[in-house]
């Protein structure tokens, strides 16, 4: 029996995962091989089309395939964009997972592991992840989802990538994922969106409420008892029906909404636990992540 070479193409998802050195991307590709995605590092980026081709000839077809592809290879930064391009013409799913952190973090990993950084010379390990942040600013543009790891441990991050590629059904649609946070401590750095909602009543200054979050019904409550809280999120059910079929027709694979308040505790998580609920019946693709939840001070 024949196969139908279109169909098989659009139901093998390749994730290419990619980013600075010593940002966790061998973290991120063992937490793709423990969800039974095909797996392997360092794969020249001229072999993509011909790997792929032999993939769909073996008697098992990986339908899910995770590689990792960087500044290792020198042919990489030249040629993703032209070969990426060739492969998505080609009708396989593909999306680009950039991984990245601070300097410092950088800096101290390299130290703490006693590694050498792909383009160190004369034990300037700074230099090298600034020269390597330099090369990479165009990939990072293009790359479908980021994930910062400066604050996220093995055990965090592994959980990231599993919230975000484990439970895909649709990959036509794109994934929304939804972050409170705190403005104290930063916007997320892969927000596509941000809303800020520190106008709202804070639940803060209400002395039992304090102690609690708005993952807990007495502060959701609170911040939803307001009129301004209500056509607040009216308005933005309103932008989301409109803005999202966009988003899906121009392909985007995933959309980063930040939701943040002051602390990241009580009113970002109760707006962002109302987005969540109202994607969820819209038969959206999502996750709700709290950054800051467990933040002290």
């Amino acid at each position: 029996m024949a196969r139908d070479n279109n169909s098989l193409k659009k139901k093998i998802q390749v994730v290419v995962i990619t980013g600075m050195s010593g940002s966790g991307k061998s973290t991120a590709l063992k937490a793709f091989e423990d969800m039974g995605y095909y797996c392997v590092d360092n794969l020249p980026i001229t072999l993509l089309p011909e790997f792929l081709s032999l993939s769909e000839k073996s008697a098992e077809i990986p339908t899910r395939i995770a590689l990792v592809m960087d500044v290792r290879e020198k042919g990489f930064l030249d040629q993703y964009g032209s070969i990426f391009r060739q492969v998505k013409d080609q009708g396989y799913h593909l999306e680009v997972l950039f991984l990245g952190a601070s300097d410092n973090v950088l800096v101290q990993r390299f130290s703490q592991t006693r590694r050498k950084h792909p383009l160190q010379k004369k034990g300037d390990i700074k230099s090298a992840i600034q020269e390597e942040r330099r090369r990479l600013r165009g990939l990072r543009e293009y790359a479908d989802n980021f994930i910062d790891t400066s604050r996220k441990n093995v055990h965090q991050l592994r959980r990231m990538v599993l919230d975000l590629y484990s439970s895909r059904e649709d990959l036509e649609k794109p994934l929304i994922h939804v972050v409170s946070f705190g403005f104290k401590y930063g916007v997320p750095a892969d927000a596509g969106l941000v809303f800020d909602v520190r106008f709202l009543p804070n639940p803060y200054f209400v002395p039992e409420l304090r102690p609690l979050s708005g993952l807990e019904d007495p502060v959701y409550d609170f911040v939803f008892e307001k009129e301004n809280t209500r056509e607040f999120v009216r308005r933005l059910e309103d932008l989301f029906s409109f803005l999202i079929p966009l988003y899906q027709e121009e392909g985007k694979v995933y959309l980063v909404i930040g939701i943040g308040c002051t602390g990241g505790r009580h009113r970002s998580v109760s707006v962002a636990r109302w987005l969540g609920e109202l994607f969820t019946r819209q038969g959206q693709e999502v996750i709700v992540t709290h950054r800051d939840l467990d933040r002290e001070g």
